[in-house]
């Protein structure tokens, strides 16, 4: 059921679709100059459209495990394969620059997801939880996590029960606005951040449970 939108932020309204093979499932998606990259899920391949007409795209293949997230900073891209790698790939060749591995307390956070670019940071969602963890593209070092517990919880409790996994971070840089949604959500959240203090051991385990309906 995969596709490529430019939906009005406003109104929700789909103002130009893609609609992707039924064998293809589509994943991280990102925009650099007028070119949106994005990889697919259990393959090495992805596409490249023109931001301004999305039958016009290529394809490409990437050496990461598999393709999950996509980010960048306008320079060079960010991707992600579901383990506790983040990828530097080069946006001309596709090829892997840089690997490092996604850490916190020195412990391998597993499933990084979507990515987005924010700030200098790589923000990324870990599968099956409803944190985001923001990530040093230099070492990998996560230095703080967002919890987002209550917004799919909110949608579950309103009778949404098809949801599936916290997944979709977007970054409005010109405005400072932050975006989230999931997979399968109905609603797209503007947030804004707020400190609070984790548990006291800070584990991963305890900050980021796996959410209720994966246990």
């Amino acid at each position: 059921q995969s596709s490529v939108r430019k939906v009005d932020l406003q109104t929700g309204k789909v103002l130009d679709q893609h609609q992707m093979d039924g064998h293809m499932f589509g994943e991280g998606l990102t925009l650099l100059d007028d070119r949106l990259f994005q990889v697919t899920w259990l393959k090495n391949d992805g596409f490249i459209y023109d931001r301004h007409n999305f039958s016009k795209r290529e394809s490409f293949t990437h050496k990461m495990r598999d393709g999950w997230g996509l980010a960048t900073d306008g320079k060079i891209l960010f991707g992600s394969d579901g383990t506790s790698k983040l990828y530097q790939l080069d946006p001309i060749s596709l090829e892997v620059t840089k690997t490092v591995t996604v850490k916190y307390q020195d412990n391998d956070v597993s499933y990084i997801n979507e990515l987005e670019y924010i700030n200098g940071e790589v923000w990324a969602n870990v599968w099956q939880t409803d944190c985001i963890a923001r990530v040093s593209h230099e070492d990998g070092q996560v230095a703080s996590w967002i919890l987002l517990h209550e917004l799919r919880q909110q949608l579950w409790n309103s009778g949404n029960t098809e949801i599936d996994v916290l997944n979709g971070i977007a970054w409005d840089e010109e405005n400072d606005r932050l975006f989230v949604t999931g997979k399968l959500w109905p609603k797209l959240y503007e947030i804004k951040l707020r400190p609070v203090d984790g548990p006291p051991d800070g584990s991963v385990e305890k900050l980021c449970p796996r959410a209720s309906f994966y246990r």
